[in-house]
This record gives C-alpha cells, structure tokens and sequence, in this order.
C-alpha cells in the first residue's frame, strides 16, 4: 500500500488508537486528537511514532487552523478518520435535552466541522478519503440508545451526501459503521441517564444490566476493524458504507427486510398520493 498520513480523531483509545496502531506498524504517518495533556501522554506511550494534536472535536473554531498547522508541518493529510464520539444511554424521556445537544455536538457537529477543515483541501487536491465513524445504530435502533441512534443516523445520512458531493473530485467517503466490540463504548465511554420513571424499568433495565455484563466481552475485535479500515482506505472503489461484525450484518438485514415488508404492505396507500 502506497504510504498516507492520517488524521485519526479520538486517538488514544477505542477505535482510533486500534486503527493508529495498525496504520504505524503499516508504514504510514499518523496524527492523532486527544482531548487533554493527559491523553497525549498516554498516546505517546502506547504509540511514540504519533503525532498528538490537543483538540475537543467540540472547539469547532480551532480546527481550521489546525488543518493548516498539520499539513504545514506534516504534509498533506491523505485520509480523515472522523472517530471521535461517545454514547449516552438513557430513556428517552427521562433524558434531558441537554445530553441530546452534547450528544449531536461530538457526534455530529464535532465530525462535520473536522471534515469541513479537510474538504477544500481534498478537493483542491483531486485526492482524499474521509471514513466517518457511524454504527451500526446508524442503521437500526435500540430501546434506550435514542439520542446515539439519532447522532449516528444524522451522520450517516451527512456522509452520503459528501460522498455525492465530493465524487467529482476524486475524494471517497465511507461510513464505517461498526456492531458491538471491545471497546470502552459501553463501559466508561457512555453516558448514562439516571432512572427515574418506573413505567419503563420492565422494558428498559434488563437492556442497561445486559449492555453492561456484555462490555468487555462482545465480538468485535478492535484489532481486525483496524486492519478493514486499512484495506477500506486503499481501495479504489470504496463503499458508501462498511458493515462490520456479524452483529451488525444480522441487525442491519433484518431491518431492511422489515423494511422491504413494511413498504409493500403500504405500497397502495403510498402511491394513492399522486395526483
């Protein structure tokens, strides 16, 4: 594989420092985001070849002068790992609006604004690829999980329309969008709203109890997404979207079936609107 510099965000753990570790021990050039002198200190640890940028996805002012920083000391930015973000876990209406704003603003808001800073210089450059980090709750939806789903359906919908939109000029555009694995996502990663309306424990306790016996335990290995990724950013013919794990192949297929069943079964009623 030719030799890129990535720009990974939420690098020093979860996904990004998984997919930072397989890209050094590729060859390539590696600069990572992490939120706080202390994650840059055990970024340089875990990966001394990297290179760490102080940023929260949050400051959406700063990171257009850091794009140009980078790229004046690193050279160009070949591939943008948009992989920064989070989970909040809580009844939807026990959930205050205020986890929803933080929720979108990391998820959401703190990707676009990173893939806005990189954009122009992608095209200018008739180059580039941008994988944004979705889910497979992007797809599908769980009880309990409505703030997340919606931030991940909201980019995996951006991400489509950018992959349109920068088509004609030779940068590709992923959604990678991940079932469950062995990351903090579940464990100190999420956000979780205190319980407070007893009309929904029968529903929703057993899924919080089961979410968190299985963290630490699920399929996924952070390791092989990593190497997909890999090969993901070097083909030439990338997918709007990347399932992965067997999790999110049975959940995702399982939704567009119903989904198929539930338009034929309104197929009359839809088409009666055309006048």
């Amino acid at each position: 594989m030719t030799k890129k510099t990535l720009f990974i965000t939420g690098a020093n753990s979860g996904f990004g420092l998984a997919i930072g570790k397989a890209a050094v021990a590729a060859g390539h050039t590696v600069i990572g985001t992490v939120r706080s002198e202390a994650s840059r200190v055990r970024l340089k640890e875990l990966l001394p070849s990297a290179h760490a940028v102080l940023h929260d996805v949050t400051d959406f002012d700063r990171i257009a002068g850091i794009a140009e920083q980078v790229e004046d000391e690193h050279g160009p930015v070949d591939v943008l790992i948009n992989n920064a973000g989070y989970g909040h876990e809580g009844v939807l209406e026990e959930s205050p609006l205020e986890e929803m704003r933080r929720q979108f603003d990391v998820n959401v808001f703190g990707a676009v604004s990173v893939a806005k800073a990189f954009l122009p210089r992608f095209r200018s450059r008739r180059s580039g690829f941008i994988v944004n980090v979705t889910s497979m709750g992007g797809m599908i939806t769980l009880p309990g999980i409505a703030y997340y789903c919606g931030s991940k359906f909201a980019l995996q919908g951006i991400s489509e329309v950018m992959r349109s939109e920068m088509a004609p000029f030779g940068v590709h555009v992923t959604a990678l969008c991940p079932g469950s694995f062995r990351t903090d996502w579940a464990g100190r990663s999420m956000v979780r709203t205190d319980r407070s309306i007893a009309d929904y424990d029968h529903l929703f306790d057993p899924i919080r109890q089961a979410r968190q016996e299985k963290s630490g335990h699920q399929l996924g290995d952070p390791a092989r997404l990593a190497a997909a990724v890999l090969a993901l950013i070097a083909s030439d013919n990338p997918p709007p979207q990347l399932l992965l794990g067997s999790d999110a192949l049975k959940f995702v297929s399982a939704r567009i079936e119903r989904l198929q069943d539930e338009i034929e079964d309104w197929k009359a009623v839809t088409l009666s609107t055309d006048g």
